[in-house]
């Protein structure tokens, strides 16, 4: 079993692999400090390398990469990876799930802009989906997370257009251009876009929202609040989608279609296939 890191690096994770020669790894790597990564490793797929039984999807990675890289560049060299410590990787019901956050990330993300509470949220989020019970509503909560990060979810606690308060026992459509706005089918099953209440959606934008400790309020380092903010915001998030965990499903897939544009994820049609074989 690989040991622990002991050097300084970046944390990462693989999010996806494939053959460059006979012996090297081209990678797609998300890192806490760079965001997401193209790299190549070299002698990876040797025998005898080190870097061949660190180099898996979901574990926690400690990475360095060689001196000569720009960060402009489009491939950069992996100089180490070690493995940074942590729990098992997903399996079972919650390893294609993996999958798919990994291809979120790959398809929603720029390369080379780091979101480090996205980063924290990702590992939050694999360690939640090993529990069965709590699969569906980490994938919710990560989407949140992941459409937030990137721009391209509204505050949840107020109609976007107008600036009212959304209240509670109020249903309203979350529209991936005018954002939150009241409902226009009430109670008309399968007709137009799925409603939800207002009081979930305020209870999701206050998880959403929690604000950062002060580091004068703190004995940890200042690198570390982003940890300490995600660790505290995941559960309470995915607490506040419990309630409407089947539309939050279409909503969301609905948002995240609309920015994925013509490209289309190949997880989600397996997982689909999978449900209905």
């Amino acid at each position: 079993m690989a040991r622990a890191a002991s050097r300084p690096g970046s944390a990462a994770y693989v999010l996806h692999s494939h053959d460059w020669s006979e012996s090297s790894l081209i990678l797609e790597l998300f890192t806490r400090d760079h965001g997401r990564v193209v790299a190549v490793a070299k002698g990876a797929k040797r025998p005898y390398s080190q870097l061949r039984p660190v180099l898996m999807p979901f574990q926690r990675l400690v990475v360095s990469f060689g001196a000569k890289r720009s960060e402009d560049a489009e491939v950069w060299l992996l100089r180490q990876a070690e493995w940074a410590g942590g729990p098992a990787w997903p399996g079972g019901a919650a390893l294609l799930p993996g999958f798919y956050l990994n291809e979120l990330l790959m398809r929603l993300m720029v390369r080379h802009d780091p979101h480090p509470a996205l980063f924290d949220a990702y590992g939050q989020a694999l360690q939640a989906m090993a529990d069965p019970a709590l699969l569906q509503a980490a994938l919710r909560a990560f989407e949140l997370i992941l459409l937030r990060q990137l721009g391209h979810l509204p505050d949840l606690s107020m109609q976007t257009v107008t600036g009212q308060a959304v209240l509670a026992g109020q249903s309203y459509e979350l529209h991936p251009e005018l954002g939150v706005l009241p409902a226009r089918w009430v109670g008309e099953p399968g007709v137009g876009p799925v409603a939800m209440d207002g009081m979930v959606l305020t209870e999701m934008e206050t998880a959403l929202s929690r604000p950062l400790p002060q580091p004068e309020a703190l004995t940890v380092p200042s690198d570390a609040m982003s940890d300490l903010r995600v660790q505290t915001a995941v559960p309470a998030l995915m607490a506040a989608c419990m309630p409407a965990l089947s539309d939050l499903k279409t909503v969301l897939r609905s948002l995240i279609h609309y920015h994925l544009g013509s490209q289309t994820l190949r997880t989600r049609q397996l997982m689909m296939e999978l449900q209905h074989s």
